[in-house]
């Protein structure tokens, strides 16, 4: 497969952040989509979906690319979802529904190529435990980092680690909203080895 340029279908700075690690280039492009969960649809359903959708919402505007869509829900252990909150007053709802228990983040990663139309999607899951919060310290937490814009209302990579008592998953990036393990195994089957890309020049003697 011939290669072609990369894409990010996202306006997150936490995943251009996390995409940047991979030391290949790549442009970013927000994608407008509904997000809404269809009745009955399982977090791993809308996950993925929403993830696909991204990348399919900008093959018209940028041909000849390849584009990266990528989404996130969290599940609370009765199956309800936890989206992006939006404001202090839900922050606070969701962190007091999390407390104490285990919550599973999915993580939708989709590549499609935008000419051809394959695409290879997957679901990333990630145990979160948090420990037992107090709303003196859910108040505190969201105060200092306001991740209103976070699905499960909070930072892994910033001060958000103080809210858990043990992470479980193969890749800690999906946490963030990038499953940087999985983005590698597609490109790499795809022709695109990152580590291969990012090899230096042999010293000349």
């Amino acid at each position: 497969m011939t290669r072609k340029p990369l894409l990010l279908a996202s306006s997150s700075p936490y995943r251009k952040a996390l995409l940047d690690r991979l030391g290949l280039p790549f442009t970013c492009a927000s994608p407008d989509i509904d997000e809404s969960p269809e009745p009955g649809e399982s977090g791993e359903s809308l996950a993925t979906r929403l993830s696909e959708n991204k990348a399919r919402a900008l093959a018209d505007r940028y041909p000849n690319h390849w584009i990266i869509g990528s989404d996130q829900v969290a599940c609370l252990p009765d199956g309800s979802v936890l989206s992006k909150p939006g404001n202090h007053q839900r922050a606070t709802n969701q962190l007091r529904q999390s407390s104490g228990h285990r919550v599973l983040f999915l993580t939708g990663l989709a590549l499609l190529d935008a000419d051809s139309g394959k695409l290879e999607s997957l679901c990333e899951p990630y145990n979160v435990r948090f420990r037992d919060l107090t709303d003196e310290e859910i108040d505190a937490y969201l105060l200092h980092e306001k991740p209103y814009d976070c699905a499960g209302s909070f930072k892994m990579e910033g001060l958000g680690i103080t809210l858990f008592d043990a992470l479980e998953g193969r890749d800690p990036n999906s946490l963030v909203g990038l499953p940087l393990i999985a983005l590698n195994d597609m490109l790499r089957r795809w022709g695109r080895n990152p580590l291969l890309e990012n090899r230096p020049e042999p010293e000349r003697s």
